[in-house]
């Protein structure tokens, strides 16, 4: 099974390096840039990176349904193709919103209904949450019909608030998909390993592109699939409470903005003498209360401290889940 793994880690990094290189100069040709905001010069940068994401992860994936069928490799294969559909919905609407800007209230509803396939396998299968030091809690019909499309709606939405930084959303993403790994191997949940694995590959084949100072942005595409994988990987793998608390920062981020009423614009750093400042003095998100509790921070470091933050959480999560495991 290790070189299963392996194979699915390595392949899904290659396909996403590889294209992500071939995607720049072809995005920039195009006109698909967005303008980097936290740099003095605004330049432009190729957007639209998370396809090369979306790519390397489907790789992977393709890869594991044929070791499935044909090696001793074997999982779940419903489950794992159910999540896809969903992962790959929401990646649609990630491309569509990239493209034409969809409003933020549509964009908060439409993953509802790219939950349909989750739903339906769930529907055959546990309906339990499983809490730290207490054990399943069996919620029935609710977690089918009411948790499962808000749990990927939200967790889709907030990966794509807590963006727009320099290598920011890909390895924040690489943290928590490691963690949840980590989790995935220790109660030998197969099919999150299958979803979780190639998301590490392709995450970490972009982030060289993406790292400040960054060649290319993963785009909505990107963010929304982030959220899509965990949010369907922790439901298949019936690890909700996991994930949600690896989302505490998003979270954090979340409620911030909603204080703020969601602000669309000047939600960057305000630039001067090589660090970034909350425009205007007003903390419009976490990234912007970093910037104030530094009086001033530089992006990569910006970045960094968050990066810590979540290894740090991450780290908190998987001990207390492999610690209460002892209690059953």
């Amino acid at each position: 099974m290790i070189q299963e793994l392996v194979l699915i880690l390595v392949v899904s990094f290659v396909i996403t390096y590889t294209f992500t290189s071939l995607l720049i100069p072809r995005l920039k040709r195009f006109g698909l840039t967005g303008k980097d905001v936290n740099k003095p010069d605004k330049q432009e940068v190729a957007e639209m990176g998370g396809i090369a994401v979306v790519a390397g992860f489907t790789g992977g994936i393709l890869l594991a349904v044929f070791l499935n069928s044909f090696s001793d490799f074997s999982f779940n294969l419903v489950n794992v193709l159910a999540a896809l559909i969903t992962i790959h919905s929401i990646a649609f609407i990630g491309i569509i919103d990239d493209l034409l800007d969809i409003p933020q209230y549509v964009k908060a509803f439409l993953p509802l209904f790219a939950a349909v396939p989750l739903v339906a396998v769930s529907a055959a299968g546990s309906t339990e949450l499983i809490i730290p030091f207490y054990g399943p809690l069996d919620l029935g019909p609710i977690y089918i019909f009411i948790l499962i499309p808000i749990g990927v709606a939200v967790a889709s939405n907030l990966t794509n608030m807590l963006a727009g930084f320099n290598g920011l959303e890909s390895g924040m993403g690489t943290v928590i998909f490691i963690s949840m790994t980590v989790l995935a191997l220790f109660f030998a949940k197969t099919e999150m390993v299958v979803l979780f694995l190639p998301m590490i590959g392709a995450l970490l084949g972009f982030l060289p592109h993406n790292l400040f100072p960054a060649k290319i942005f993963p785009g909505d595409i990107g963010n929304l699939t982030i959220g899509a994988v965990l949010a369907a990987g922790v439901i298949i793998g019936n690890m909700e409470t996991a994930g949600a608390l690896l989302l505490s920062l998003y979270v954090l981020d979340f409620f911030i903005k909603l204080k703020n009423h969601f602000p669309s614009k000047e939600w960057w750093g305000e630039f001067r003498d090589g660090k970034l400042y909350p425009v205007s003095g007003r903390v419009r998100g976490l990234c912007q209360l970093i910037m104030k509790l530094f009086n001033g921070v530089s992006e990569s470091r910006l970045t960094m401290v968050l990066l810590t933050l979540q290894i740090l959480i991450s780290t908190f999560v998987v001990a207390v889940f492999i610690t209460s495991s002892f209690k059953f």
